[in-house]
């Protein structure tokens, strides 16, 4: 039996050959961002405001698992993998997985608003607050890993499917 992973995975990277071949690959190396932090890599926690008003830094990713994901409201696979996310910390934050999530909306009371419609609880700040430590990796959204020695664990640029985002409970 065929599962749908190894069926979407053959057919996605045909079809990405397919569509690739007659702009080549330089129109992903032109996508603007930085790339994904390297796996065994520090990462460090800088100290934001987040969109509540509240103070977040260092000492909330302290000896926790650190799930950092670039979101925007705009997003259709965001809108798809957000409510995994926050069911992921909702349900792991008492074992000490913490989420962080930095929206690159223009706007904080956009991202603010769509956060609240949605009924999502995460922790959530500007991307643009974070640049400075966490410049935004290519692709959207993006999921970083950091585990609790403070380095990089998982990272990953784009949709993760409902089972891989329950997965990163494996780095508690």
């Amino acid at each position: 039996m065929v599962d749908r992973r190894s069926l979407i995975g053959s057919a996605g990277r045909h079809a990405l050959a397919l569509a690739l071949a007659p702009v080549g690959m330089a129109a992903l190396a032109a996508e603007p961002g930085a790339p994904l932090p390297l796996l065994g890599s520090t990462l460090a926690v800088p100290a934001l405001t987040l969109l509540d008003g509240s103070a977040w830094g260092p000492a909330q990713a302290q000896g926790k698992v650190l799930v950092v994901y670039w979101w925007a409201s705009w997003c259709p696979f965001c809108a798809e993998q957000s409510p995994h996310m926050d069911a992921l910390w909702r349900a792991h934050r008492s074992e000490g997985l913490e989420l962080l999530a930095l929206s690159i909306d223009k706007q904080p009371a956009v991202a603010g608003a769509h956060l609240k419609a949605k009924g999502y609880g995460f922790p959530a700040a500007m991307a643009t607050q974070a640049a400075a430590v966490w410049p935004k990796p290519r692709g959207l959204p993006v999921v970083v890993v950091r585990g609790r020695d403070g380095k990089v664990v998982y990272a990953e640029s784009g949709s993760l499917f409902p089972e891989d985002v329950q997965g990163l409970k494996k780095f508690l």
